[in-house]
């Protein structure tokens, strides 16, 4: 008599995407009411009197930030598919991960003190052309390079991770707009990015459809977007040529990165989060279908993604709110609550509903991190060293990642690497309690360091650059 086993898919609980959309109505539209009894908050989103450049400036910004991010999001989506329908088994898919790491180990401190020096607005043209090289090459040959298309992808997601951030902080000071009002932009790309991103996921599938085979559409898709991107960054954006020399630079960068302490603990607070990070979407699908368990990645990913942005509407509330926290204080427990939810993962086994329910928490609390982690870098970072500084953090985070792969490949198992991305937001706590210890230092109204980057900028008539 033989023995029948049911297989049985885990489905997620539709209710769960109408609760994060509700959760996230209301802490947008409720935010408002909610600021509005504070005497000393800052400028929103929401103010009636705000100026109508700021709002042309930051609607303008978060277009081509989501357009960048639709694009980014599509290959994203599509990445392990395409190779998959390429014939490419497992090793083929580690080598890929192995040689957009290496490139992006290498590339990314380049291409920061290039973005810097030649300007934000050419290296985000860049990014549109390297989007656009891969569409081409992927519809003019039947089976495209992986060495290629994961170079040509590493260094435009670079490219993604800071370039677009800098060109708006620094045009934000220049055309004169108050400092506090980057908090909202900050927290709206997050939420801006996390909802592309589930946009995307909606495209690729109506774009592929059924087709398990080749399939060109996608490339053509990506193309246009990366056309549209480009022209409007061409004609929308403005950016003053830089006359700083590469020594200047150098010496700046120098004596502002590695001189200062709040800087350096914070670049490498950065690090840490960006390996964390890597870690989890490297494993968080062989963690969830351990066991042979049958589930829906697509909609546990866009479940992770509406937890990201419900968790980026939590940054106004804490930090322009009636009960305003200092950001370092949030960071703290955030970065131990992040730690403590890799641990679970990393010390057992857990049924699907606790791995997805602890993820979900993990990018809730990784949605508030981000704007949060941005507001930081305005505070203490020279906008003339911004890219710079970013691209510094994300090589040493690339090269352990790098190392994590290798060591998964061979003998590592998924739990060991979990912990060491718990040990990473461990690390990141360890870093906030000592950046918050030398906070006292630091400018702590951002209406005063406005008011002293407004001098700094009428004495400077150097191009030598001011830490």
């Amino acid at each position: 008599m033989g023995v029948v086993i049911e297989n049985s898919v885990w489905e997620l609980n539709p209710s769960i995407f109408i609760f994060i959309f509700v959760c996230c109505f209301f802490s947008i539209f409720l935010y408002p009411h909610a600021s509005s009894s504070n005497l000393n908050r800052t400028a929103t989103i929401f103010d009636h009197g705000i100026s109508s450049s700021f709002l042309r400036f930051q609607r303008n910004f978060l277009f081509v930030y989501s357009l960048a991010s639709v694009v980014e999001g599509l290959w994203s989506v599509l990445g392990e598919f395409e190779l998959a329908s390429y014939g490419f088994g497992r090793d083929k898919m580690i080598m890929s991960l192995c040689y957009g790491y290496t490139t992006a180990l290498f590339a990314a401190p380049f291409l920061g003190m290039l973005s810097d020096l030649i300007g934000h607005k050419k290296v985000c043209l860049i990014f549109c052309i390297l989007h656009f090289f891969v569409g081409v090459w992927k519809k003019i040959t039947q089976q495209p390079s992986i060495f290629m298309t994961s170079i040509c992808l590493s260094m435009a997601n670079t490219i993604f991770s800071f370039s677009f951030e800098a060109w708006m902080v620094t045009q934000h000071e220049k055309q004169g707009h108050r400092l506090d009002s980057l908090n909202d932009t900050y927290w709206l790309m997050t939420f801006f990015e996390s909802a592309c991103f589930i946009a995307s996921q909606m495209f690729a599938n109506w774009l592929v459809g059924n087709n398990m085979e080749k399939n060109s559409a996608p490339s053509s898709a990506v193309m246009f977007l990366a056309i549209i991107c480009f022209i409007f960054l061409t004609r929308g954006w403005t950016e003053a040529p830089t006359t700083t020399s590469f020594k200047e630079y150098s010496l700046s960068f120098y004596e502002c990165i590695f001189g200062d302490k709040r800087i350096w603990l914070l670049t490498w607070a950065q690090t840490c989060l960006h390996f964390s990070i890597g870690i989890f979407w490297i494993l968080w699908a062989p963690t969830v279908v351990a066991d042979g368990r049958e589930v829906q990645l697509g909609l546990i990913f866009t479940c992770f993604l509406g937890s990201r942005m419900l968790g980026s509407t939590v940054f106004p509330c804490l930090t322009s709110g009636p009960s305003s926290l200092r950001i370092e204080d949030c960071l703290v427990f955030a970065y131990i609550i992040l730690a403590l939810l890799l641990s679970i993962v990393a010390y057992d086994y857990q049924e699907i509903g606790v791995l997805v329910t602890v993820f979900s928490l993990f990018h809730a609390c990784v949605g508030f991190i981000l704007p949060s982690l941005a507001r930081l870098r305005t505070m203490y970072v020279p906008n003339e060293l911004r890219g710079g500084m970013m691209g510094l953090s994300l090589a040493p985070a690339n090269a352990a990642i790098l190392l994590s792969v290798g060591g998964y490949y061979r003998t590592v198992g998924n739990a060991a690497l979990m912990a060491f991305g718990a040990f990473g937001f461990g690390s990141d706590g360890c870093q906030s309690l000592l950046l918050y210890a030398l906070g006292s230092k630091k400018i702590n109204n951002v209406d005063d360091k406005m008011q002293a980057r407004g001098k700094r900028s009428q004495r400077n008539t150097s191009t030598t650059i001011e830490c």
